[in-house]
Parts: C-alpha cells; sequence; structure tokens
C-alpha cells in the first residue's frame, strides 16, 4: 500500500503548534489539537465586514485592514464632517472635520492621519486647508499651494504626497504638492494625463496615480518616484471614482464608474509593478466614489454610491497559504 512516506520520503510531522511560515501542500499532525492539517492555498477574494454608521462616497481614508479612518464625503446636500474608525470589526465615530467637504483625499494611519482637497457645497469652493488626526480630534495645518477636488493622495501625515484633481472653477490638473508636516510646496514634476477621482496607492517618494477621468474613466497609471513621473501599465478597464490601496508594486484597484456602459463596477484589478491583472473575484457590491485603505494582502472597500449610498464594507484577502483542517468530509 502507498504511503506519505513512501511517496513523500518523510513521515508527517507531529508538532505542539502550527508550523510557521507555511510551505503549500504541507502536512503535519498538531498533537495539542488532536488533528491532522494541511498548508493549502487561499485565492485573492473579499468578505464583508462591518457597515459604517454613515453612508458617504468620495471620502478621505486612511489606515489599514483593521485599523481604518474615514472623513468627509457625499451626499452634496449635507457634505460629511464626522469620522469614522474601524478596528476591523466595527466603526465608531471619533472626531469632526473643522471644514465641511467632499471630493476629499488622505494618508497617514487611523491615529495619524492628515486629510486635504476637496469641494464645500454648492459647488463653488474647494478650500485649501489641510486637516490632521491624532486619533479622536482634527486640527488644521498648512494650506494647500492649490485647492483641488477628487485628488490622489499617499504617505503619511509628515510626509504626504497629492496630486491631480480639478480646480473649481476650472481644469483637471497634473500638479503634484508635497506635505512635511507642516507646509506644501509645489515641486515641478507633473503627470502626463490631468484627472480626478483616481484611485491612488504608496508613499511621498513611491506613489501610484490610479486611472480617473477627465471627464470619462481613464486607463492609465502613473508612477512617482520621488523626483518625476512615468508611465506605468494600464487598468483593464478604464474607469473613474475608483479606490486604490497597498504599494506602488502591490497594489489594489477596485470599484470604481464605466462610462461606456453609465454604470458602477464591482471589477478588482490587482498590480505587481508593472502590469494590471484581472481578479476573477470581483465586490459583493458594485460602486464608485468608495474609499480604499491597506495592503495587497489586506485591504478596505468602504462605502460609496451606485445610485444609492452604500453603507456595507468589503474586506480584501490576498492570495496566500493558510491553515486547513483535513477532515474525512
Amino acid at each position: 500500500m502507498t504511503t506519505y512516506k513512501g511517496i513523500n520520503g518523510f513521515a508527517v510531522q507531529s508538532v505542539a503548534s502550527d508550523p510557521s511560515p507555511l510551505d503549500e501542500g504541507q502536512v503535519w499532525y498538531n498533537n495539542a489539537t488532536y488533528a491532522f492539517k494541511l498548508a493549502g492555498f487561499n485565492a485573492a477574494a473579499w468578505a464583508s465586514g462591518g457597515n459604517v454608521n454613515n453612508a458617504v462616497a468620495r471620502m478621505g481614508t486612511a489606515g489599514t485592514q483593521t485599523a481604518a479612518l474615514k472623513a468627509g464625503g457625499s451626499p452634496t446636500a449635507a457634505p460629511a464632517v464626522v469620522s469614522e474608525k474601524y478596528d476591523g470589526t466595527a466603526w465608531t465615530t471619533s472626531g469632526s472635520l473643522n471644514t465641511q467637504r467632499y471630493g476629499i483625499s488622505g494618508a497617514g494611519t487611523q491615529t495619524a492621519a492628515i486629510f486635504f482637497g476637496g469641494q464645500q457645497p454648492p459647488g463653488t469652493t474647494s478650500p485649501t486647508q489641510t486637516e490632521s488626526y491624532n486619533g479622536s480630534s482634527w486640527t488644521n495645518l498648512g494650506t494647500l499651494t492649490t485647492g483641488r477636488i477628487d485628488p490622489g493622495g499617499a504617505g503619511l501625515q509628515t510626509a504626504a504626497i497629492m496630486f491631480t484633481g480639478q480646480l473649481q472653477p476650472g481644469p483637471y490638473s497634473n500638479a503634484t504638492e508635497l506635505f512635511n508636516g507642516t507646509t506644501w510646496s509645489n515641486p515641478p514634476a507633473t503627470l502626463s494625463t490631468a484627472r480626478s477621482q483616481l484611485g491612488s496607492a504608496g508613499t511621498q517618494t513611491a506613489a501610484l496615480a490610479i486611472g480617473g477621468g477627465n471627464p470619462t474613466g481613464i486607463a492609465n497609471t502613473e508612477v512617482y518616484n520621488g523626483t518625476s513621473w512615468t508611465a506605468g501599465g494600464n487598468l483593464n478597464t478604464a474607469r473613474r471614482a475608483n479606490a486604490g490601496f497597498g504599494t506602488q508594486t502591490a497594489a489594489v484597484s477596485a470599484g470604481g464608474y464605466l462610462d461606456g456602459p453609465a454604470a458602477s463596477t464591482a471589477a478588482t484589478e490587482l498590480y505587481n509593478g508593472t502590469t494590471w491583472t484581472n481578479n476573477p473575484t470581483g465586490l459583493a457590491t458594485a460602486r464608485n466614489g468608495l474609499g480604499g485603505a491597506g495592503t495587497q494582502a489586506a485591504g478596505l472597500a468602504i462605502s460609496g454610491n451606485n445610485g444609492t449610498f452604500i453603507t456595507s464594507v468589503e474586506e480584501w484577502n490576498g492570495a496566500a497559504v493558510a491553515t486547513k483542517t483535513i477532515t474525512t468530509s
């Protein structure tokens, strides 16, 4: 009779705790839980997270899958000022922005964030005021060189980058601004394509501008190296009002608005620093104007709009090798 040892040349190990790191296909017996276990592959997929208290679109976001922050956003009749924090299970309100706005961007962590840009009703004012968050309250900081709506943003509270957006009133922007913790400055670096309502990811010196609109959806990605912007790989599907999160070489673009069929999309694409790949599983709920936070391994798609404002949040879990218990079923 063929045995595991006969096939692999060694017997199944008996251990008191599951091994780490895991190798796909690895088998062992956990003598503490009396179970045979296997290191199996889990495909990347979305799962349900905790609902937000205030459903909005075009909000600012920051943080990680288990420690996220959102603030601002539309509906435009009463743009949100209240911020909410996520602990991986539920959202709680915590502090309010000093200036109401939607089309806002953010950077940093849940307890050390910076939010900037946006628009105030009735749609004629773009505040230049920057606000920082300390985990409980918001404080006004230095002003942007130029106020703009729906810019991209990335980085930390003390080292942030803002790029593109739309001037109000005025054209789409391809400019970049850098924040040093106190003031904003305009470097000469500009993107090749002016746009707004784009996804963004990365850091101040390694940022990613993903899709967006001018005014219809854009597919191209641009990459910032701390000095200049260059072309990256194109999205498989042009879109605007999409979320982005992760790093410059491991990013996710989720949801957005497709102008051709005039509809929100659930599509998810993954970036490896060169090319975008469609993930077989999309969001459970198609949406645009959603917020994004986290990494390519563990992220969030937050609220948004698809004709109605959405309270649901979805958690992204990237492909990984995980422990599975072997059963007879």
